[in-house]
C-alpha cells in the first residue's frame, strides 16, 4: 500500500513545485522590468538637454541663441544662462515653477515688459538689467521668498512704479541694483536685510530724513550721477547709516560734503566730479578706518589745517583735477604728507599756482615751503606751524574771482586780551592803513592803502561770539591792485574784527609777508559791528526811498512833458486842417475849370479828371494843390499837397460791409463806417 501511494505524492509535490517556480519567475521579472523601466525613465530625464543650449552638468548654457521662448530644462538644472536672447514675458513657462532646484537666473538683455512671474521660488540671484520693466509688484516678488541678489539696472523703473512694501516678503534680499531707471526719490519700503545699494545714474534730487531708516545692514550705497544738492539733502540722512563702509557720491552737484557723514565704519569715500569749492573743517572727523578718499575732478584750491588728522588708515588720496594753490595755507598738507612717507598714494597733488611753482607737485616743494610763515591774528608767529591757535585756509584761487570759503564749525578760540592793537574802526600800521565801515546789517565795507606795492592782501575776519566766544576766521585773498572789499553775508548786532597783511614779492619771486622780521607791524586789524535787522532795514528802505524818487520823479515830468506835446501837435494839426481845408474849398469853388461844380460834388463822383488834380480812380486816394494860406504858410517854398480820401461812387471802399448794397445815385462812405475807418481827413504838409 505504501509502494503504491507513494508515487503519487511525489507527483502532487511536484507539481506544486513547479506552480511555485512558475509564479516567483514571472513576479521577478515583472520587478525587473519595472526597475528598468523607473530606471531608464529617470535615466533619459537627466541626460537630456535641449538640442538649441549646451549643459555641463546643472549648468545650462542658452544664451545668445535668439530664442524666443525659455526651451525645456532638466529637472537638475541649478544656473541657467539665458541672456541676450528675445525672450518675452509670454515666452516664459508656467512648468518653470517646477524646478525647485534652480539658484540662479541670467536674463538679462531681453525683451520683457514686466516682471517674470513663473519663476521657480528656490531663486536666489536673479539678472534682469537691460531690460524694459516698468513695475515691481509685491505679489510677483513674494514668490521667491528666498532671493537675495537682485539686478534691475537698465530699465524703466521709476518711483510711483514700486509697489508700496514691494520688498516686505523678502527677508534675505541683501543686494538690489536699480541703476539706470527713471527714479526721483528713493524707493520706500526697502528691507532691512539690505547690505548693498545701488541707485546711480538716475534722477534724484532729494533725500529727505526717513529715506535710509532701518537700513542698519547696508554696508554699500551709490548715488552717483543724480541731481544731488547740499540744500535737498537733511543733515541727518546719513548718520542713521552706522554700518556703512562704503559712499559714492560721484557726478552730483554738491558744494561741500555732506553734513553728518557716518565715520564708526567708512572706508571709502568718492566725491569726485561734483563741485566742490572747501571742505569744512571736520568734515572728516572720527573717520579712522578711512582707506581710499577720492576728491578729484572739483573746484578745490586748498584745504583746511586739521582736515586730515584722523585719517589714520588713510592709503588712497586722489585730487587730480583741482585748481591747487600751493601757498603757505598748504604747508601743513606737506608736512602731513612728509610724515606719512610711503605709507600713503597721492595722485593728482599738482599746482595750479602761483605761476613760479605751477605743474610741480606739492611734495616737492621742499625749499618754499620751509620758507612759508604762518602769521598769526594775534600778531604772533611759528615756523611752520601754528600750534593750538590755527586759521581756517580757505583762501581763494588766484585767478582773480575772489569768493570766499568758510568753515562752518568753530576751530579754536580767540583770545581778547594780549592784542597789541587797539580795536577800532580804522587800523594803522608800518605799511597799510585800514578802515571799516558797515554799511546793512550783513555787509561791512573794508578799504585800505598800502605805502609799497604788493602783490596781494590776505584779508581776514572773525566773528565774535557771546562773551569771549570766538567762531571760526574766514580768510581769501585779494589782488594787490584792489582798494576795497565788500564783506556780505555777515550776521545782524554783531562785532567783526577784520585784519589784513600785505603780501609782498621779493627778488627770488616768492611771496613772503612783507615785514617778515616784524610780522606784528605788518598785521593791521579793525573793528565793525554790523546793525540791527530791523534797523537796517528801516534805513535801507528810506535809502532806496530817496534812490528810487529820483527816477520815478524823472518817468513822470517825462511823460507830463511827453503828452503835453501831443496835445500842442494835436491842437496845432486840428488848427492847420481846419485852415487848409477851408482854403483849398474856397480854390476849388473859385476854379473856373470846374464849371461851378462844388469840392464837395467832386470828391464824391471821383469820376472826371482835371489837369489841376492827380486822381487815382476806384478805391485810393486824390492829391490837390494847396492855395497860400496866410494864417498857416506866409509863401510856401515849394508846392505842397492835401491827400484825401476818395469814395468811389458805388459805395465800395477797401473795406465793405458784410451786406453790400449797391447804389445808382451817388456814392456814400457806409462801407468805411461799417469798416471802422473815420471819416476825417487827414492833412500834412
Amino acid at each position: 500500500m505504501f509502494l503504491i501511494m507513494a508515487p503519487v505524492c511525489m507527483a502532487k509535490l511536484g507539481a506544486r513545485l513547479f506552480v511555485l517556480f512558475l509564479c516567483l519567475t514571472i513576479h521577478a521579472g515583472m520587478l525587473q522590468f519595472a526597475a528598468a523601466s523607473i530606471q531608464g525613465y529617470f535615466g533619459d530625464i537627466d541626460m537630456t538637454c535641449p538640442s538649441v543650449c549646451r549643459c555641463d552638468e546643472d549648468f545650462i548654457y542658452c544664451n545668445d541663441r535668439g530664442l524666443s521662448s525659455i526651451p525645456s530644462l532638466p529637472p537638475s538644472a541649478s544656473v541657467l544662462y539665458l541672456q541676450n536672447n528675445h525672450i518675452n514675458n509670454p515666452g516664459l513657462p508656467t512648468s518653470l515653477e517646477r524646478h525647485l532646484s534652480v539658484r540662479v537666473v541670467y536674463l538679462y538683455d531681453n525683451e520683457l515688459d514686466e516682471f517674470p512671474m513663473h519663476l521657480p521660488p528656490s531663486v536666489r540671484e536673479l539678472h534682469l538689467q537691460d531690460n524694459n520693466i516698468r513695475t515691481i509688484p509685491r505679489t510677483t516678488l513674494a514668490r521667491m521668498p528666498l532671493l537675495e541678489k537682485l539686478h534691475l539696472d537698465d530699465n524703466s523703473i521709476s518711483t510711483v512704479s514700486i509697489e508700496d512694501q514691494a520688498f516686505a516678503d523678502n527677508p534675505r534680499l541683501r543686494l538690489l541694483f536699480l541703476s539706470r531707471n527713471h527714479l526721483s526719490s528713493i524707493p520706500s519700503g526697502l528691507p532691512a536685510s539690505l547690505e548693498e545699494l545701488r541707485l546711480d545714474d538716475n534722477r534724484i534730487s532729494t533725500i529727505p530724513t526717513h529715506a535710509f531708516r532701518g537700513l542698519n545692514s547696508l554696508r554699500c550705497l551709490v548715488l552717483d550721477g543724480n541731481l544731488l544738492a547740499n540744500q535737498r539733502i537733511a543733515d541727518d540722512t546719513f548718520s542713521r547709516l552706522s554700518n556703512l563702509t562704503e559712499l559714492s557720491l560721484v557726478r552730483n552737484s554738491l558744494q561741500t560734503p555732506p553734513v553728518n557723514l557716518p565715520s564708526a565704519h567708512l572706508q571709502r569715500l568718492s566725491l569726485q566730479d561734483n563741485a566742490l569749492t572747501h571742505m569744512p573743517r571736520g568734515s572728516l572727523d572720527g573717520m579712522h578706518r578711512l582707506q581710499r578718499l577720492d576728491l578729484s575732478g572739483n573746484n578745490l584750491t586748498t584745504l583746511p589745517r586739521g582736515l586730515f588728522k584722523d585719517l589714520d588708515s588713510l592709503g588712497q588720496l586722489l585730487v587730480r583735477g583741482n585748481p591747487w594753490h600751493c601757498g603757505c595755507n598748504l604747508r601743513w598738507l606737506y608736512d602731513w604728507l612728509r610724515a606719512r612717507g610711503n605709507t600713503i598714494t597721492v595722485r593728482g597733488l599738482t599746482c595750479h599756482g602761483p605761476d613760479r611753482v605751477r605743474d610741480l607737485a606739492l611734495i616737492d616743494l621742499g625749499s618754499e615751503m620751509e620758507e612759508c610763515e604762518v602769521v598769526r591774528l594775534t600778531g604772533t608767529k611759528d615756523k611752520g606751524a601754528v600750534g593750538g591757535v590755527e586759521s581756517s585756509t580757505t583762501n581763494a584761487p588766484p585767478q582773480g574771482s575772489l569768493f570766499t570759503l568758510r568753515s562752518k564749525r568753530p576751530g579754536f578760540g580767540f583770545p581778547d586780551s594780549g592784542l597789541d592793537y587797539t580795536l577800532s574802526s580804522s587800523g594803522v600800521g608800518k605799511s597799510l592803513a585800514l578802515n571799516v565801515k558797515p554799511l546793512s546789517h550783513n555787509s561791512i565795507r573794508v578799504t585800505w592803502s598800502a605805502a609799497q606795492p604788493s602783490s596781494s592782501f590776505r584779508l581776514s575776519w572773525l566773528r565774535q561770539g557771546t562773551g569771549n566766544a570766538m567762531e571760526s576766521i574766514t580768510e581769501t585773498l585779494v589782488r594787490g591792485d584792489r582798494q576795497e572789499y565788500l564783506l556780505t553775508s555777515l550776521q545782524p548786532r554783531s562785532s567783526y574784527i577784520i585784519c589784513m597783511v600785505p603780501l609782498a614779492v621779493s627778488s627770488e619771486s616768492k611771496s613772503t609777508v612783507s615785514g617778515d622780521a616784524d610780522s606784528d607791524e605788518a598785521l593791521v586789524c579793525a573793528k565793525a559791528e554790523t546793525s540791527d535787522l530791523s534797523s537796517s532795514e528801516e534805513e535801507v528802505d528810506e535809502d532806496s526811498r530817496q534812490i528810487t524818487s529820483l527816477p520815478l520823479a524823472g518817468i513822470i515830468g517825462g511823460a507830463t512833458a511827453t503828452v503835453s506835446l501831443a496835445l500842442i501837435f494835436g491842437v496845432f494839426c486840428w488848427y492847420g486842417h481846419r485852415t487848409g481845408h477851408l482854403c483849398s474849398r474856397d480854390h476849388y469853388t473859385r476854379s473856373s475849370s470846374r464849371k461851378s461844380k462844388t469840392y464837395d460834388d467832386y470828391i464824391e463822383s471821383g469820376t472826371k479828371k482835371d489837369n489841376t488834380i492827380l486822381e487815382i480812380r476806384g478805391p485810393g486816394f486824390q492829391m490837390t494843390p494847396m492855395p497860400a494860406c496866410p494864417p498857416m504858410q506866409p509863401k510856401p517854398l515849394r508846392e505842397d499837397y492835401i491827400i484825401h480820401t476818395i469814395f468811389p461812387s458805388n459805395g465800395t471802399g477797401l473795406y465793405k460791409g458784410s451786406n453790400h448794397v449797391s447804389n445808382a445815385g451817388h456814392g456814400t462812405n457806409r462801407g468805411y463806417r461799417e469798416g471802422g475807418i473815420p471819416d476825417i481827413d487827414y492833412c500834412y504838409t
